[in-house]
């Protein structure tokens, strides 16, 4: 029997750049609002985008994975061209709030459909397709993991949000951090028990004496 060797894929923080990836991404929030607190608007905004833009310099000196850094950036920008246009400080968490919305609404909606978003995208990743379609406990596992993750966008939403409508702009950026990757660590906990019960089921469907038939 030839077993196939894979190449280690690396893991969401690795390509996060680890725990310094997750505070960087922190960092320009931070700036943001610290600076306008004390200078205002227009210097915390440039402030902001140049942390982002120094973050990425320096993972690219260091050659530590750009595509978090350069991502985090061009939110960066965005967020602070929207405050600055405004002229309200907490805009500079709008397109983080409703972008939670967005995503919460696409994935609920991706289960009601029976194609439930963490299996198709984990089925494009690594090249398995969507034929954990077929097998009803895979499906029902990806079900609960889209919908760990609709939690996890649901609550970011309702917290910010209510936040937003309390301008209470530092504890904005207290609640993006806090609910932003540790947050997200507990949903991926659901999605890493999702893809391995799945890989298992679809395991058994083909095996070395041909493919294994599972009932729903």
């Amino acid at each position: 029997m030839k077993e196939a060797v894979r190449e280690r894929k690396p893991t969401v923080l690795q390509q996060a750049g680890g725990v310094p990836g997750l505070i960087y991404a922190s960092v320009p929030s931070v700036v943001f609002v610290v600076a306008e607190a004390v200078t205002g608007l227009r210097t915390a905004t440039a402030l902001a985008v140049g942390a982002g833009a120094g973050i990425a310099l320096l993972r690219l000196l260091r050659k530590e994975p750009l595509q978090p850094a350069v991502s985090g950036l061009v939110g960066v920008a965005i967020s602070a061209f929207i405050a600055y246009q405004s002229g309200d400080a907490k805009d500079y968490f709008l397109v983080g709030i409703w972008g939670s919305l967005v995503f919460a609404v696409v994935f609920f909606a991706s289960v009601l459909v029976r194609w439930p978003l963490v299996g198709v995208i984990w089925g494009a990743m690594s090249g398995g397709g969507q034929a954990w379609r077929a097998d009803g406990s895979a499906r029902m596992g990806y079900d609960v993991a889209t919908l760990a993750l609709v939690a996890t966008f649901a609550a970011r939403f309702v917290v910010q949000n209510w936040l937003y409508d309390l301008d209470a702009t530092g504890w904005l950026a207290f609640a993006r951090i806090a609910m932003g990757y540790p947050l997200s660590g507990v949903a991926l906990v659901v999605v890493v028990w999702a893809v391995r019960r799945a890989d298992r089921r679809m395991a058994l469907r083909v095996s070395d004496d041909g493919p294994y038939v599972l009932r729903e």
